[in-house]
């Protein structure tokens, strides 16, 4: 097969959740200039319908949605909806996160909870509710969206002077996600569905100092991460050029866990 059809898109349809988001809207972009159709989906649904519009004047063929994935109707009813108007889906990006805890480890338990409803059952759901569908069709896959903190500890040492932390709700779901994603790829293997996982490092987007100059200290690369970094990415693992990858955590960090 031509390099160019192994990255093609064309004709798939793709669910981003939290698709309009600092880490979402490059991954739709990416998967829509691929050729997929895809739906962008999170509780602020008008967010949604504007990063789609906005992504339409470019060409791509992207539309925005309400969901709730801490409610399993929520879920249920987006996926009937994506069947009815456009297709079943064939490719799952679990983006959607809820960072709840900003009292950090001092906050109450009840925030805990919060980022459990979503970041821990919301994920099962929604692997559960499009992974089926694609056993059924015997096609697709499911790319989660980690972090690097899923993989590493948090390094304090960046957060020195800044008011910027991470609650422990966040390394927690995250390194949760990369083992369910390895669950999944061996649950689905027999019936055609891969599952993959990608932990992209902390993404600019107007830090200020001295944490901006911490962070780029600790990588290899010397910066943070842009929205082209995780564009080629998602669609080598959406795309038939990724066809022999399943069960894998792909770090795109710049060099940060290396050292």
């Amino acid at each position: 097969m031509h390099i160019k059809e192994l990255f093609d898109l064309t004709g798939r349809v793709a669910l981003v959740s939290g698709g309009a988001g600092i880490y979402g809207r490059p991954i739709a972009s990416a998967l829509g200039e691929a050729g997929a159709t895809v739906v962008i989906a999170s509780r602020d649904e008008d967010k949604c319908k504007l990063a789609a519009e906005e992504m339409q004047k470019d060409g791509l063929k992207v539309y925005g949605e309400k969901l709730n994935q801490a409610n399993e109707k929520s879920v249920k009813e987006l996926a009937k909806r994506i069947q009815q108007t456009i297709g079943p889906v064939e490719i799952l990006v679990n983006c959607a996160v809820h960072r709840p805890m900003t009292k950090y480890y001092e906050d109450d338990v009840s925030k805990w909870d919060e980022s459990m409803a979503v970041n821990a059952r919301g994920l099962f759901v929604m692997c559960r509710e499009f992974g089926n569908a694609m056993a059924k069709n015997r096609k697709g896959n499911i790319v989660n969206i980690a972090s690097i903190y899923g993989v590493v500890a948090p390094d304090m040492k960046i957060y020195d002077g800044t008011n910027i932390f991470t609650a422990p709700d966040y390394p927690f779901t995250k390194g949760g996600m990369i083992m369910h994603t390895k669950y999944l790829a061996s649950y689905y293997a027999k019936a055609g569905v891969r599952v993959n996982s990608i932990s992209p490092g902390g993404m600019f987007w107007d830090h200020t100092e001295p944490f901006l100059s911490n962070y780029c200290a600790k990588t290899l690369s010397g910066r943070m991460a842009n929205s082209d970094d995780i564009k080629g990415a998602i669609v080598l693992l959406a795309s038939d050029a990724g066809a022999y990858i399943t069960g894998i955590n792909l770090v795109i960090d710049g060099g940060w866990t290396a050292i």
